[in-house]
């Protein structure tokens, strides 16, 4: 095979292009699967590639043919069913994409939560943090950690600055809740009680090896409380609308059998 050009083949009868016992590929099936924007031997690279993928699966099929008992080669009933139940997938989908309300207000999932509180219990301690780690012999530590301890905006712009002059690794984003875990994958403290930890530390300061990790815990929630919404916004907005594509397809259902027996389009014998 030189080239692809015999796709564009004028001639009346199809144009084999392989064999593989009795079945036959032919020219247009295989560009069917090429595009045109290749190159002649690019073209040609994918052609015999494609020929070859195609006699592999002719000769696995006539094998399987050839050897499995005959129950087991009546495929088509699965066949049939698994075309309807693809039609039906792909029907129940085009109109969940183009009617289902998709929209989840703050409300509805402020909503949701309170009314299923017991079913967001941390699995784990959870922490809000700021988190720096320098060097040993980093310049104005001490005010660094006077700027965590601090509330204000302009102390936190300050430790942010210091942060990117000098800092190994930071974290200071007050608003987003961490798992503790995490956070101590960062600082080499071999044995702690996680719930001593928290209630005694406002402010860590460990010094190993090169480094000196600086920890201060803002806000945390011990294992088996309530996980705060914040925590939960999004897993409550899928389970939201998840439950409104439960129910738009029941009813979607409902509604198709009130139609079809109204018209009487079945009977039941």
């Amino acid at each position: 095979m030189q080239s692809c050009s015999f796709f564009n083949s004028d001639e009346e009868e199809r144009e084999p292009v392989a064999r593989a016992y009795d079945r036959y590929l032919y020219a247009d099936e295989l560009a069917q699967n090429i595009p045109n924007s290749l190159s002649d031997e690019d073209s040609t690279i994918m052609a015999h590639s494609l020929i070859k993928n195609w006699i592999e699966k002719q000769i696995l099929v006539y094998q399987a043919e050839s050897n499995l008992p005959g129950e087991k080669k009546n495929v088509e009933k699965k066949l049939e069913e698994y075309r309807s139940d693809l039609l039906i997938y792909t029907y129940q989908n085009e109109l969940l994409s183009q009617k289902l309300d998709t929209t989840v207000t703050e409300a509805e999932i402020k909503a949701y939560y309170q009314n299923n509180k017991k079913n967001f219990q941390l699995k784990d301690y959870i922490v809000k943090v700021y988190y720096v780690k320098v060097d040993t012999n980093a310049p104005r530590v001490d005010e660094l950690k006077s700027n965590i301890l601090a509330d204000d905006t302009e102390s936190l712009r300050k430790v942010e600055d210091y942060c990117y002059q000098f800092a190994h690794n930071f974290y200071l984003d007050e608003n987003k809740w961490l798992y503790l875990d995490d956070i101590l994958k960062e600082i080499p403290v071999e044995d702690y009680n996680r719930e001593k930890f928290l209630r005694k530390n406002k402010i860590f300061e460990l010094e190993h090896g090169q480094y000196k990790h600086i920890l201060r815990v803002l806000d945390y929630r011990m294992k088996d409380s309530t996980s705060p919404l914040s925590l939960e916004h999004d897993k409550i907005k899928s389970i939201i609308l998840n439950q409104r594509k439960v129910e738009f397809v029941k009813n979607l259902k409902n509604d198709l059998f009130a139609e079809a027996e109204r018209k009487n389009n079945f009977e039941i014998y």
